[in-house]
C-alpha cells in the first residue's frame, strides 16, 4: 500500500482508522528511539528516517541511506531495520534476543512484519532502533559496497 503522502501526519492520516491506530503507537517509538542526525520523511510511500544527503551524499543510488522504514502494507504492517540488516552480529543478538520471552519473530534479512504493536518486543526495537549514529550507519554502508561487510 505504497502512499503518495509527503510528510509522516499526511501519511498516518491516510490511513483507516484501524490501520492509523496499530501503526501510530510505533511511529512514536521509533521517533523517540532515533539517534540525532537523522531526518524523518515519507520516501518510497513509507515514513522513512534517512541520513540526509547533505550528511552523505555517496550513496550507491544517489537517494539518502535509509535507516528504519515503517509502512502499512496490504496485509501486515512492516518495519524495516536496516542497521540490522547491515550488521549481522546485531542482527543475530537481536533475533536471539527477541526469542527469549517465547515470541515469534515474522523478519526477513530487514522487514520485520507484524500486525498489532502488542505483537512487537518494545524494549528490544527502542534498543535496536538507538543503537546505530548515523556515523555507524553510513560505516557499515561503506564495509558492504566495499565487499568487507
Amino acid at each position: 500500500m505504497a502512499s503518495d503522502a509527503t510528510t509522516p501526519q499526511e501519511y498516518l492520516d491516510g490511513l483507516a482508522e484501524d490501520r492509523r491506530a496499530r501503526l501510530e503507537p510505533v511511529y512514536r517509538l521509533v521517533r523517540d528511539s532515533v539517534p540525532a542526525g537523522y531526518e524523518e520523511t515519507v520516501a518510497y510511500g513509507m515514513i522513512t528516517w534517512q541520513v540526509p544527503l547533505a550528511t552523505f551524499p555517496d550513496t550507491y543510488n544517489g537517494q539518502p541511506l535509509a535507516y528504519v522504514s515503517l509502512a502499512a502494507q496490504k496485509k501486515h504492517n512492516a518495519l524495516y531495520l536496516m542497521g540490522l540488516y547491515l550488521d549481522s552480529g546485531a542482527d543475530a543478538d537481536f533475533r536471539r534476543r527477541w526469542a527469549e520471552d517465547g515470541r515469534k519473530l515474522d523478519m526477513g534479512k530487514s522487514c520485520l512484519r507484524f500486525q498489532d504493536p502488542a505483537d512487537l518486543r518494545t524494549d528490544l526495537l527502542a534498543e535496536a532502533v538507538a543503537a546505530t549514529p548515523p556515523e555507524r550507519l553510513i560505516e557499515l554502508h561503506q564495509q558492504a559496497r566495499s565487499g568487507k561487510g
